[in-house]
């Protein structure tokens, strides 16, 4: 069953999700490993215009995040993929929030529409 988005560790799962796409560079990685396919951090600095130091950084964070696993490679080489389950997380937060705020919003939009003339 999937994790309640209400629930304190998916809100805290969200928060570091959130934390993590804040930074450009992190987006930048994210979506080279999407369009790409699994990659080592030199792959990616051969992709992007990061420093191969940088993304190491990135992608330990994002590993601390659980956005990508890290795999073992050839020749100790790791591979880099990307998990959808904290993204899910942090979608279904938003989710939540959304119809919170739609009740509320709907029934200003119909109060106000019956009032104008």
């Amino acid at each position: 069953m999937p994790p309640d988005p209400q629930d304190v560790g998916s809100e805290a799962i969200a928060e570091q999700v959130f934390v993590a796409l804040a930074d450009p560079s992190r987006r930048a990685v994210l979506a080279a490993l999407a369009s790409g396919g699994p990659a080592t951090a030199t792959d990616l600095a051969d992709r992007l215009p990061i420093t191969r130091q940088a993304i190491a950084k990135h992608l330990a964070l994002l590993t601390d995040v659980g956005l990508v696993t890290a795999e073992p490679g050839e020749r100790r080489r790791v591979r880099y993929r990307l998990r959808s389950a904290p993204m899910w997380v942090a979608q279904q937060f938003l989710a939540a929030l959304a119809r919170d705020w739609d009740g509320p919003l709907d029934a200003l939009k119909d109060h106000l529409d019956r009032r104008t003339p």
